[in-house]
């Protein structure tokens, strides 16, 4: 079984930062990709950031490229958003998404984290 537990949200000024980390645990072989994703009030979930968790390879949707950072820890097996320059349509929850193959002869599957709020407003 595994576990992904986000953590780090929270209300924010616009212009300010944010931290998100992304926890995984339980019985993983291997990951091979983690992302973050959010949705706001009537819209639709969108994607924020990827990392590829092998060679860190990173993509980014147009709306956060520059202000957000994804990174990761493959020691603590946690991914970690961080967001400058918050602005009020940041506001949204985030969710973590992490690929994951729990057997060597399994297939990997996607796991959800069950989301952080992000509110950013003054």
């Amino acid at each position: 079984q595994v576990q992904v537990v986000e953590s780090g949200g929270g209300l924010v000024q616009p212009g300010g930062s944010l931290r998100l980390s992304c926890a995984a645990s339980g019985t993983i072989f291997s990951i091979y990709r983690m992302g973050w994703y959010r949705q706001a009030p009537g819209k639709q979930r969108e994607l924020v950031a990827t990392i590829s968790w092998s060679g860190g390879s990173t993509n980014y949707a147009d709306s956060v490229k520059g202000r957000f950072i994804i990174s990761k820890d493959n020691a603590k097996v946690t991914g970690y958003l961080q967001m400058n320059s918050l602005k009020p349509e940041d506001t949204a929850v985030y969710y973590c998404n992490a690929d994951i193959r729990t057997r060597w002869n399994s297939a990997s599957r996607d796991y959800w984290g069950q989301g952080t709020q992000v509110t950013v407003s003054s």
